[in-house]
């Protein structure tokens, strides 16, 4: 429930922060319908944003509390956060899905920010919008991506507590590995103890898991795990999204089988390295360009398809930044960010390392507990 994942205080510092923002760059009012956005202004969480029939909207103005117009299906759920203004209609509804009550509020604002930048989305019918935006012919609507990207990248110590505890329990699940995994075990059923293991460990959801196995290496690290056992030179990677009071741990773990050729030590090696020297320079005012250049030249590939080394965390599995030549978005104490370098260990072979740390005035604090230096070998010839 909503009321226990952060105090009212938390809430009413981020809405002074936002409307702070919102008079430097002369917003009257911003304008969500993104579950993270909801969220993050009203600590509304609930899985039924998974579906998709139903609209929901929030209104932060630029002075006030915010507004919630929501489906009535989620009234109560939204009277146990800390809003009070909470609008509803019957949804899904034939003719008028709460546009003419968003309407309403919005009509007395002149310029409404909403995200319309790199990693937003529209969560309402685009023919509803039109119609909502020709119904005010006052208003215009503007992006406010940059302003609600700079208040989410930087956690509060709440938040972080939160983080550093799904990454405990994702560290010590991983912990477990030599008890979870063996040789001619199912990859799907190796999927399904580690998941197991994360909900016992204290996880609240594991809403993301992938991975992969092949001799050596994997071809790759989104698809779905089959029915292939895993056999003596197989190298297993899982990567694990838990989530703990709606807020995401992000990092995997590689292990080798029986043993491990020594291209496969090689580049775990190579990506531990790589991870160290992003370390080391992980500071308040190096940019994510920095830290991409710093791993690239370690690792000595080019990125390739993968794109990144790395971003923020946080309510997502991925957020705002990434660690990429071309971002020059400078960290700062509280960011929290995934360090990801991957590289090409032989044709149809890759492997991927990754590790959650909090950047802080001086050494990053790592949230996740730092592999070994040395590829783990499980049920090794003795």
């Amino acid at each position: 429930m909503t009321e226990a994942d952060f105090p009212k205080q938390e809430f009413e510092g981020r809405l002074v922060r936002a409307q702070r923002a919102m008079r430097a760059t002369g917003l009257d009012a911003m304008f969500f319908t993104t579950e993270a956005e909801v969220r993050y202004f009203t600590g509304f969480r609930t899985l039924f944003w998974q579906s998709p029939t139903r609209p929901w909207f929030l209104v932060v103005p630029g002075e006030g509390q915010p507004i919630a117009i929501v489906p009535e299906i989620g009234a109560a759920l939204m009277a146990e956060t800390w809003i009070d203004d909470i609008r509803t209609w019957s949804s899904p509804h034939a003719t008028d899905d709460g546009i003419s009550l968003l309407g309403d509020v919005l009509k007395r604002f002149a310029v409404v920010g909403m995200p319309m930048g790199r990693e937003s989305s529209l969560r309402m019918a685009l023919t509803d919008f039109e119609r909502l935006r020709n119904s005010l012919p006052g208003t215009r609507f503007t992006d406010c991506t940059p302003l609600v990207r700079d208040l989410r990248m930087v956690k509060s110590e709440a938040e972080i507590d939160v983080l550093r505890h799904i990454c405990a329990i994702a560290s010590d699940a991983f912990d477990k590995a030599p008890e979870l995994f063996h040789i001619g075990q199912p990859l799907s059923e190796a999927f399904r103890a580690f998941r197991v293991a994360l909900l016992r460990a204290g996880a609240d959801d594991v809403p993301y898991l992938v991975g992969g196995a092949g001799p050596g290496g994997y071809p790759d690290v989104i698809s779905p795990p089959g029915a292939r056992p895993l056999q003596p030179g197989d190298v297993l990677m899982l990567d694990t999204g838990a989530t703990l009071r709606g807020y995401h741990c992000d990092f995997d773990r590689n292990f080798a089988f029986g043993d491990a050729d020594e291209t496969a030590r090689a580049g775990y090696r190579t990506l531990h390295r790589a991870t160290d020297a992003a370390l080391a320079v992980a500071r308040p005012g190096v940019t994510c360009a920095e830290l991409h250049r710093t791993m690239q030249a370690v690792i000595g590939q080019d990125t390739g398809d993968v794109g990144r080394y790395g971003h923020g965390l946080g309510m997502q599995l991925t957020e705002s930044p990434s660690i990429i030549g071309f971002d020059d978005t400078v960290m700062q104490p509280g960011m929290v960010m995934t360090l990801e370098p991957s590289m090409v260990l032989a044709e149809g072979r890759i492997m991927v390392h990754e590790e959650n740390l909090v950047i802080r005035d001086g050494e990053p604090e790592l949230l996740s507990r730092r592999a070994p230096a040395e590829l783990p070998v499980l049920e090794a010839a003795t």
